[in-house]
C-alpha cells in the first residue's frame, strides 16, 4: 500500500518481488503398524532412533514383529517413522492408589509390574508432595520425578494438571484435596495390567482393527504427513487392496510383504487381488530375510522384508534422490545373513515382469533389493507407473505443491495471479532439473508449467477456479542393460 505522501522529499516503498519458495516434503518417512505389549493405543508416535521406540513400545518382543521391523529400518537409513500400536481390545492398565490418589499406568500392559511409584510429602509443608516413577527390577531406579505437588484443584502444582499428559508412565486422578501420607506401592497394586490377546498381521481381528484406523477422523488421519506405510508380515489381499486405497488418498506408498512360506513357483498367486487400480502406490517383495534375533542368542530367523526395504528407500533418498530406484548393487539389506530363498537369474526372470520384486544374494554385493516395480509393473499392464522411483517422485510433486501453492486460495483469480504461480512452481521445477530430477538437456525437453487463459476460462473464474498444469519427464530406471560385443574382422583403422 502507498506511504501518504504529505511533504516534498524521497519516500521509500517497500515492494513485494511476488516469490513464494516451494520447499519440497519429505519424502522417507514411515509409518509402522503393529501389536506391541506397550506404548499409547490411541495416537501414533512421531521416532527418530529404535532407542526412542524401546523407549515408548517397550523394544524388540519375539511374540511381534513391530520391533523388529522398525530396527531393522533405522539400521538400513531410516531416520523418522511414526508407530502405531494396535490393540486387541482385551488390554487392561494397571492401577495403583495412594490415599486419595489414583494412578493409573498411561498405556495398558504387563509392562507397569516392572514399576512402582513413590510419593514423598515435603517436610516444611505438609500439603506438598514430590511423585517418583520407580522402575524397580533395577534397584528402584527412578525414571521420573514430580515435585511440589497439590491435591487442591486450584493450585498452580495441581497434580493432575502437571502429570497427566506430560509423564511417559502415568496419569493421576485427585479424589480429594487431602495429602496422603508418605508410601511406595507397585504401579500394578491395585489392578494388574495385562497384554491382553496377541494380534499378529494373520489374524482376523488385527486386520479389522488395523483398517479402523485409516480414513476420515481416525488416528492415521491426524497425523501430517507419512510417505511409506509398513504392516510387518501382512500378506491378506482384501486388507492390502483396502489400505492401498488409504494410501493412494493419503499419497503415501506402501511396502507389500509377501507370505512367509512363498516359493518361487507359489508367489505370483499371492498377487491376487492385489494390483487393482490403487496398486499403483504400492510395490510387493519376496522373499522374507534371515537375520540374527538378540532374543534367541543369535539365532537366525526369518524376518518380513518390509522393515528392511523402507530403509533402503530413505538410504536411496538421502543419497541419491527420490527420483532414483531404491534397487541395485548400492540397496544393500543390511543386517541380513541370508535370504529364505536364494533365486538364479533364471528365477527372477519368472518373477520381475509380474511387478514382484525379489531380493538377491549376489557375489561381491552380498544381500540387495534388486528389483523396483509397482504393483502396477506387470509387463502385461503396460502402465505408465511400473516403476517405483516414477511414482514416488509423482507422489512428492503432488505433496509439494498442494503444500505450496496454499498461499493462491481468495486471491484475484487474473493474471498476476497466474504469473505469480508460474513464477513459483517454475523455480521449483527448475531446482529439481538442476539436481537431476528429470529427463532432458534443459528445462523445456524436463518440465512444464502452464497457468494462463488457456488453462483457466471465464467460466472457470466464475467458479472460483484456477487451473495448474504441470508436467514433468521422469527418470525410469535402467532395469536391462544390453552390452554387444563385436569381432572385428581385417586392419584397424587409423
Amino acid at each position: 500500500m502507498p506511504v501518504a505522501l504529505s511533504y516534498p522529499g524521497v519516500y521509500i516503498e517497500e515492494v513485494p518481488s511476488g516469490v513464494r519458495t516451494i520447499s519440497g516434503v519429505a519424502t522417507s518417512i514411515a509409518l509402522f503398524i503393529g501389536w506391541a505389549a506397550r506404548g499409547p493405543t490411541d495416537r501414533a508416535l512421531r521416532l527418530t532412533s529404535f532407542a526412542d521406540y524401546e523407549r515408548q513400545y517397550g523394544g524388540l518382543d519375539q511374540r511381534t514383529l513391530l520391533g523388529y521391523a522398525v530396527r531393522q529400518f533405522y539400521d538400513n537409513g531410516g531416520s523418522d517413522a511414526y508407530v502405531l500400536r494396535i490393540p486387541p481390545g482385551d488390554e487392561v492398565s494397571a492401577v495403583t492408589a495412594i490415599g486419595d490418589l489414583t494412578i493409573t499406568a498411561n498405556s495398558p500392559g504387563e509392562w507397569a509390574q516392572d514399576y512402582r511409584v513413590r510419593l514423598t510429602r515435603r517436610p516444611d509443608d505438609a500439603t506438598r508432595f514430590r511423585l517418583d516413577v520407580l522402575f524397580h527390577p533395577s534397584a528402584d531406579a527412578v525414571v521420573e520425578t514430580f515435585e511440589n505437588l497439590s491435591m487442591t484443584s486450584g493450585d498452580a502444582r495441581f497434580a493432575e494438571t502437571v502429570i497427566n499428559g506430560r509423564s511417559s508412565f502415568i496419569s493421576v486422578a485427585a479424589a480429594s484435596a487431602t495429602t496422603p501420607a508418605n508410601a511406595t506401592v507397585d504401579l500394578d497394586a491395585t489392578t494388574a495390567g495385562d497384554d491382553g490377546t496377541v494380534l499378529g498381521a494373520t489374524d482376523a481381528a488385527f486386520r479389522t482393527a488395523l483398517l479402523a484406523r485409516f480414513g476420515l477422523g481416525t488416528i492415521t488421519d491426524r497425523i501430517d504427513l507419512f510417505n511409506m506405510v509398513c504392516v510387518p508380515g501382512l500378506s491378506e489381499a482384501t486388507t492390502i487392496a483396502t489400505l492401498q486405497h488409504h494410501c493412494h488418498d493419503r499419497r503415501a506408498f506402501l511396502i507389500v510383504d509377501c507370505p512367509e512360506t512363498d516359493t518361487v513357483s507359489t508367489v505370483a498367486a499371492s498377487l491376487t487381488g492385489m494390483t487393482g487400480a490403487d496398486a499403483l502406490n504400492s510395490a510387493f517383495f519376496f522373499p522374507w530375510v534371515r537375520s540374527p534375533d538378540p532374543l534367541q542368542q543369535g539365532a537366525l530367523r526369518a524376518f518380513p522384508p518390509c522393515g528392511y526395504v523402507a530403509g533402503v528407500f530413505a538410504r536411496t533418498d538421502g543419497a541419491r534422490g527420490v527420483w532414483k530406484a531404491p534397487a541395485g548393487s548400492d540397496a544393500s539389506v543390511n543386517g541380513a545373513a541370508g535370504l529364505a530363498i536364494t533365486m538364479s537369474d533364471a528365477e527372477n526372470g519368472q518373477l520381475n515382469p509380474r511387478g514382484i520384486n525379489c531380493l538377491r544374494t549376489l557375489p561381491v554385493y552380498g544381500n540387495v533389493v534388486w528389483g523396483s516395480r509397482t504393483l502396477h509393473g506387470d509387463n502385461d499392464r503396460g502402465s505408465e507407473w511400473k516403476y517405483v522411483p516414477v511414482r514416488r517422485m509423482a507422489l512428492f510433486l503432488e505433496e509439494s505443491l498442494y503444500r505450496g501453492t496454499q498461499w493462491v486460495v481468495f486471491e484475484p483469480n487474473d493474471e498476476p495471479l497466474w504469473a505469480q504461480i508460474r513464477l513459483n512452481i517454475g523455480a521449483f521445477m527448475q531446482n529439481l532439473f538442476r539436481q537431476g530430477a528429470f529427463q532432458g538437456t534443459s528445462p523445456r525437453d524436463a518440465y512444464f508449467v502452464r497457468c494462463d487463459s488457456t488453462t483457466t476460462t471465464q467460466a472457470d473464474i466464475n467458479l472460483g477456479i484456477v487451473n495448474i498444469i504441470v508436467g514433468f519427464a521422469p527418470l525410469k530406471p535402467a532395469e536391462f542393460v544390453v552390452i554387444k560385443l563385436q569381432q572385428i574382422a581385417g586392419d584397424i583403422p587409423t
